[in-house]
């Protein structure tokens, strides 16, 4: 299995997208996580356009949208537990080499407050914080 090496430029995913911090406040944030919000909705990144990433889930298969629809990352998730899940990419359609068929990511929901959700991702020694905005169920 091969693993993705990024320094801090591009990440694609549930974990596949721009790996910048996101600095978003949870206020109040749900007690405890609501880390069920994640399996099954369209979902979008904080201040970032539709047409450049967003993110669909249903029956435990997540697919990423980018480059306006045009290309897509389809992945399995895995649950450990409600607030833990693997991410198996299944296929994709671009020709970007960081992200290959079978790498693994483990991502864990640290944090919900409505409908945003903050998910740390790891691959190999790489981790990213995302948040994301669940804008359908």
């Amino acid at each position: 299995m091969r693993y993705l090496k990024l320094g801090s430029a591009v990440l694609f995913a549930l974990v596949f997208s721009q790996a910048k911090s996101q600095k978003t406040a949870f206020d109040k944030p749900d007690q405890p996580a609501k880390c069920k919000n994640i399996r099954d909705g369209k979902f979008v990144r904080v201040n970032y356009p539709e047409g450049i990433w967003h993110m669909t889930i249903k029956d435990n298969i997540q697919t990423e949208y980018f480059n306006n629809g045009k290309d897509y990352i389809k992945s399995t998730l895995v649950f450990v537990d409600d607030c833990n899940y693997k991410v198996i990419v299944l296929e994709k359609t671009n020709n970007d080499d960081r992200i290959h068929t079978g790498d693994v990511f483990s991502n864990k929901i640290v944090e919900t407050q409505d409908n945003l959700l903050k998910v740390q991702s790891k691959i190999a020694n790489d981790q990213y914080e995302i948040i994301y905005v669940k804008v359908k169920k």
